[in-house]
């Protein structure tokens, strides 16, 4: 089975907890039910659980984190987990980047059809980002803009596929 088959699997099984029917240019897509007005904290814990159904169908060692500055802990590195669905204008962005105590990023990116994942250092994720907010607010908190198509240069080497980020999992 091929890892896009496996994500697909997993969300269509969490599909059934979280989502209403789809529309627009997701109609038909596997993830439609993820555009469909669920809170942003929902789409969060949703990608925390397909990237730890992800780990265990592929018996990378994962469990959840102890505190709230990571998401879950992969082999033995403590991640944060970002989710996001590709916005209108053709990109992901994985937002709320702030430096806690966590190692690395697992960006997880969802399109109608297809599926991206970098697996980044948190020094890396965090100099590649861009403030998320204007004043004092905006010194901790970052977003990464990503089109799937033409990634940054400095998420070289991160992932990007499926496949790469499934093999960068399993270094952790």
């Amino acid at each position: 089975m091929q890892a896009f088959d496996v994500l697909v699997n997993i969300a269509q099984n969490l599909q059934q907890k979280y989502a209403p029917a789809p529309d627009n240019e997701w109609i038909g897509s596997p993830f439609a039910w993820l555009k469909e007005g669920l809170p942003s904290r929902t789409i969060g814990k949703i990608g925390e659980e397909i990237v730890a159904e992800f780990c265990k169908r592929y018996q990378i060692p994962v469990s959840s984190a102890a505190g709230s500055d990571a998401d879950l802990v992969i082999g033995h590195t403590r991640v944060e987990v970002k989710f996001s669905t590709l916005w209108k204008g053709g990109s992901y962005r994985f937002q709320q980047i702030r430096d806690q105590d966590y190692k690395a990023i697992v960006a997880l990116g969802i399109s109608p059809r297809a599926a991206h994942c970098w697996v980044i250092p948190k020094e890396v994720a965090i100099d590649c980002a861009t403030n998320q907010h204007g004043g004092r607010r905006g010194r901790d908190t970052w977003w990464l803009e990503v089109e799937p198509d033409s990634p940054p240069e400095c998420l070289s080497g991160y992932g990007g596929t499926l496949e790469d980020a499934t093999e960068r999992l399993r270094s952790l």
